[in-house]
């Protein structure tokens, strides 16, 4: 909690082509470019779809090109859902991807439906550290675990990041989890959410990713449609009064409106 200057985070719903990591990457890349944020984050498994088959992808996979090339062309760090694989298990993870190349940044914790069939759950929270703002990293399942919301949020955490894919009747989920985490934590929440069809079974995903302010509010908000971002910069603790929660004030983004059609700390 040493920020000093404000964060321009956003959440992406890219297009996704269920198996297809190459064309999946491009679609990143594009969304990286056109956000004007300095952090990205994208939705659960983005870069592959929901394919419990789909290869692990490692930092330095080929794959990941494009993305750092557009991370290193504007300066942003990219939170990129994945499979991904260490000691022969394979996680359902979140790889940080900027100019420098990527690595494997968490590993989702609470397992669903028949994923423990496919992948071995990661055993500890994990923040990044990004111009002295403390993210704390989260994967559809543990958004709705107690436990993982608060000891994540016991790291100090200014955010709490999540890439979620839900069903279209279960819509209104990531919401409700993100106003309860917010307000108990007292902390921004941030969730990217898959819109349209993600592979797995999943042949409309609601969309509707958002940042929420530390009061339990919604501050910015992204449709149904695959493509869409949503964006806020946050503004340090005490920097503008308290009109946004007890702790973290938002700010206009530069460059465009709040909606557009959003391991140990590591400093990126």
């Amino acid at each position: 909690m040493g920020a000093s200057s404000p964060l321009v985070i956003a959440v992406a719903q890219p297009r996704c082509v269920p198996g297809d990591a190459v064309a999946n990457a491009a679609a990143h890349a594009d969304a990286v470019r056109s956000a004007s944020a300095r952090v990205v984050a994208f939705p659960e498994m983005s870069l592959t779809g929901y394919m419990f088959d789909a290869p692990a992808v490692a930092g330095d996979d080929a794959v990941l090109e494009s993305i750092v090339a557009a991370c290193g062309d504007t300066g942003s760090l990219a939170l990129v859902g994945a499979p991904v694989e260490a000691s022969g298990q394979r996680s359902i993870g979140v790889l940080a991807v900027d100019g420098d190349g990527a690595r494997v940044a968490y590993r989702k914790m609470f397992l669903g439906g028949a994923e423990p069939g496919y992948f071995t759950p990661g055993i500890e929270p994990a923040v990044v550290e990004v111009d002295g703002w403390r993210l704390g990293l989260a994967i559809c399942k543990d958004t709705g675990v107690p436990e993982h919301a608060a000891r994540t949020c016991a790291l100090r955490v200014d955010a709490y990041v999540a890439g979620v894919l839900e069903f279209p009747e279960d819509a209104a989920v990531p919401e409700e989890r993100a106003r309860r985490i917010a307000a108990e934590h007292e902390v921004w929440v941030a969730i990217a959410s898959f819109a349209g069809r993600a592979g797995g079974g999943y042949e409309a995903a609601p969309g509707g990713s958002g940042l929420w302010r530390p009061d339990g509010a919604v501050q910015a908000r992204a449709g149904a449609e695959p493509g869409a971002v949503a964006r806020v910069a946050l503004e340090p603790i005490g920097d503008t009064g308290d009109a946004a929660g007890p702790s973290r004030q938002p700010a206009t983004p530069p460059g465009g409106p709040d909606s557009l059609s959003g391991l140990p700390p590591t400093d990126l």
